[in-house]
């Protein structure tokens, strides 16, 4: 069974950490994910770092120009993550835009996601017909499990569709604008949460986009598997270094 699927149905309330990876230094990538899986993160999210991060707000996309300016390539990130799974045991996803992985091949990315031990792939510009019709059977015979998304804009049946696409999760993006951290959920993103949960996908739902603290992740899991934090915890390693990253995820296990 993928990491994925056995993580999801271990437990509710799960938390995954996005960041992007060769920040703050090139070098940094290994040591954060053994620090978060210590500190009890249930799941990781790999930024791969691309020029032009359209979905992304100020601080993820800071973040990708300065891994760029370290000299982050995608062949350095493979080579970091060589032997990651001698050391890290939960679910491991690379995030990216598409072209990235077309330059570098899509079945030779696979393969090398194979080769080190990751579990899922999140491509924000890849629609879920042209994978269904490219790039599925690529994805399948790796063990690769790609991960869609849906927005407040969504139609239901556009939701069905995906859901009937997907594997692992469906990642419920909780707002029509970029990343970025939220002082809190209003009514609008509260009823279209509902609204999802109601919908009774196969899939379970993790909700990313605009959780920054306690409270915002415990609304988002009030009507979903788990949360995804990025900015709020890429602003974190911006202001107090990869050494203090307990700290930041401590607050989200009370």
């Amino acid at each position: 069974m993928n990491r994925i699927n056995k993580k999801i149905s271990e437990k509710e309330n799960l938390l995954s950490i996005y960041f992007t990876a060769g920040y703050p230094s090139k070098n940094d990538t290994v040591k954060i994910i053994q620090t978060l899986e210590k500190n009890g993160v249930d799941m990781i999210e790999i930024g791969l770092p691309f020029s032009d991060p359209l979905a992304d707000g100020p601080t993820i996309q800071a973040s990708s120009t300065q891994a760029l300016q370290n000299g982050m390539t995608t062949e350095i990130l493979f080579e970091q993550l060589k032997d990651i799974r001698k050391s890290v045991h939960i679910p491991l996803l690379i995030m990216g835009y598409f072209n990235p992985i077309l330059q570098f091949g899509v079945e030779k990315f696979c393969q090398k996601c194979a080769e080190v031990g990751i579990d899922g792939l999140i491509i924000p510009d890849l629609p879920v017909d042209i994978f269904a019709e490219e790039y599925k059977k690529i994805f399948d015979k790796y063990g690769i499990i790609n991960i869609f998304l849906i927005t407040p804009q969504t139609s239901d049946e556009r939701i069905q569709f995906i859901d009937n696409a997907s594997e692992g999760f469906i990642y419920t993006v909780s707002t029509s604008s970029v990343t970025g951290a939220s002082s809190g959920f209003g009514k609008l993103q509260i009823d279209y949460f509902k609204r999802i949960e109601n919908m009774k996908l196969r899939n379970p739902q993790i909700v990313g986009f605009g959780i920054s603290d306690l409270e915002t992740f415990n609304q988002a899991t009030q009507f979903a598997k788990g949360g995804i934090i990025g900015s709020a915890f890429i602003k974190f390693l911006t202001e107090n270094g990869v050494e203090e990253i307990g700290e930041f995820i401590q607050q989200f296990r009370k």
